[in-house]
């Protein structure tokens, strides 16, 4: 058990200027190449631009040893007992910067979701916890900067911030996150180094009891995310990421999928350790040669093949509750796939109405089913502006039940590398950064990605999202006892020859199939196979009524000129069919 070392990625998320870099700088003794604001502008704006990594290590836990040798990882230069080594992914606080956020969270095992005391919850703060829940299952909130607090009530201060934070996570699924008070830095970046932090070790010993060691799989084709990629001289270009899935050993070629480069890795390294393997969840820098760093500042390395460049996405959708607003087809939003942010147009489609309680699917997407185009993402509380009639136009269920599961068709405005079954996250990054609301819009999983350039012709057309029609019209009058004259059902200048064939159905029971056009002003021949019942013959036996003034309300043959003749009773037709979203005959068909 001697020499292992289990790395835990713990992300440091929270509103800018909350102290996040301070706190991660207190807790680290190892930085790594890309830790503590290393950029030129970073340094001069006095917030974080990017990702910074760095890792401290303590003894592992007893409690984590027993499930050390599933998880370990082996390092170059051992230390003398088993090792807990937690990577610090200090986020960037900055509104802007939400996409580098999204891009760490993915790869974050616990979360420290850091508050400034004297201000509490801040529009980021929430933001991050929204981010959490998508992409983390264990959270835990440090209440930063109490050396700001005057003394005499700081205890009172931060018991109050305590509850106010514990309600806050009440309706989260990080209900009872533990909550700790520190001084990251006292008295602020300019103070004196010698100010010592207050409430480390005390950290320290809470995430030793929070961490559980992940399951990690060294299996399957190596994936790394990519964030920070730079040359050393004599040595060749260095790329550090976390590692996300399988496995990689000294000699191995690589492939930058977005570049369509392949390389052979020359070294290794885990926090200037050399090693000569790694697995999904370490932390590591490869090294490969004759590559020019400028080309990947961020991205994803694979097994050579093993990803693939979309341009359109199946992706299965949930809202998130506190965007304001509904969630339209045809809207775009920023789509956040691993590292990548892009512009996407979406198309919203659910399951069929006798579909609606199936449980979800999250794995993959059944080509061979039907679904149903939706004009907006389907919540409960959203009642559409245009009422009832258009929430069957769009297949919308109108007594407010919804899917289990939707879905979106995403096109990307630039192609994108992304495996399988990655998370996707949707946000409105261009919305006011100032106003108090959440920009996080949908998150979901990437269940079907679109290669071919060409998918609107070549693969769309498969997709079976149809438009259910529903449209309504008048019996005018009877012909004969098997044919009847409507209208209202289309425009003057609609080509009913197109409908001929399809059958409606009478608000007095019969079945009858559209024959013909019936004159030039939108009426149409009606036959019904199975004949009028003689109730329907009744109702519909002419009542003359007069176009001019009537004498006591008496009708004659005679004034047949003056006068219209018109059901005693209306009697409705309603036509019903599909129209598949993707076919380009865009035929009209009617369920047998």
């Amino acid at each position: 058990m001697a020499g292992l070392r289990v790395n835990v990625n713990v992300g440091v998320l929270g509103h800018i200027d909350s102290g996040k870099t301070a706190l991660a700088r207190a807790l680290s003794t190892t930085a790594s190449t890309a830790a503590f604001d290393k950029q030129p502008q970073s340094r001069e704006r006095g917030i974080t631009l990017d990702l910074g990594f760095s890792c401290f290590c303590v003894p592992l836990p007893a409690r984590l040893r027993s499930a050390l040798s599933a998880a370990a990882s082996g390092a170059g230069a051992e230390p003398a007992e088993p090792q807990l080594q937690v990577t610090l992914v200090d986020c960037p606080g900055h509104a802007s910067l939400i996409r580098t956020i999204i891009g760490g969270a993915q790869i974050i095992d616990l979360m420290m979701l850091v508050i400034d005391v004297t201000k509490g919850m801040q529009t980021q703060s929430a933001e991050c916890l929204v981010i959490g829940q998508i992409a983390c299952q264990k959270l835990l909130v440090v209440l930063n900067k109490i050396d700001l607090l005057a003394e005499g009530k700081r205890q009172a201060a931060i018991d109050k911030m305590t509850k106010k934070m514990q309600k806050t996570l009440e309706n989260t699924k990080f209900r009872g996150a533990p909550i700790i008070p520190v001084a990251a830095k006292p008295g602020g970046p300019e103070a004196p180094e010698t100010e010592a932090p207050q409430g480390i070790s005390e950290l320290i010993e809470l995430l030793k009891s929070q961490i559980s060691i992940p399951t990690r799989d060294p299996s399957g084709p190596f994936l790394m995310s990519v964030d920070h990629c730079f040359s050393i001289k004599g040595q060749g270009t260095v790329m550090t990421g976390t590692i996300l899935s399988g496995s990689i050993s000294l000699g191995d070629s690589v492939e930058i999928p977005a570049l369509k480069v392949v390389k052979k890795v020359k070294s290794m390294q885990m926090f200037h350790m050399p090693v000569t393997s790694a697995m999904q969840g370490d932390r590591l820098g490869l090294c490969v040669t004759q590559f020019d760093p400028k080309l990947l500042e961020r991205g994803l390395v694979c097994t050579p093949e093993s990803l693939h460049t979309i341009h359109a996405a199946i992706v299965s959708v949930e809202k998130i509750p506190y965007f304001r607003g509904p969630l339209q087809t045809k809207a775009k939003f920023h789509i956040t796939v691993g590292h990548e942010t892009v512009m996407g147009r979406l198309m919203f489609f659910s399951p069929t109405h006798d579909h609606f309680g199936h449980k979800p699917v999250l794995d993959s997407f059944d080509f061979s089913r039907e679904y149903l185009f939706q004009e907006q993402f389907l919540c409960k509380n959203l009642v559409p502006a245009d009422g009832g009639e258009a929430n069957q136009q769009a297949g919308q269920p109108t007594e407010g039940q919804c899917p289990l599961q939707q879905w979106a068709l995403v096109e990307f405005e630039k192609p994108v590398t992304c495996p399988r079954l990655c998370l996707v996250i949707g946000s409105r990054l261009d919305a006011d950064i100032h106003t108090n609301t959440c920009r996080l819009a949908f998150h979901g999983t990437l269940l079907h990605g679109l290669e071919d350039k060409n998918y609107a012709e070549n693969f769309l057309p498969k997709l079976k999202v149809y438009k259910l029609k529903h449209k309504h019209g008048l019996v005018e009058r009877v012909m004969d006892d098997y044919n009847v004259i409507g209208r209202s059902l289309f425009k003057k200048e609609t080509n009913i020859q197109l409908f001929v064939g399809l059958k409606v159905h009478l608000s007095t029971g019969e079945m009858g199939v559209i024959d013909s056009a019936f004159g030039q002003s939108g009426k149409f021949k009606v036959h019904i196979p199975g004949g009028l019942s003689p109730e329907s013959k009744k109702m519909l036996a002419p009542v003359l009524k007069k176009r001019g003034r009537a004498s006591r309300g008496e009708t004659t043959r005679e004034e047949e000129g003056v006068e219209r003749p018109e059901p005693s009773q209306p009697i409705t037709l309603s036509l019903t069919f599909k129209r598949y979203v993707f076919d380009t005959h865009k035929r009209m068909v009617q369920s047998p």
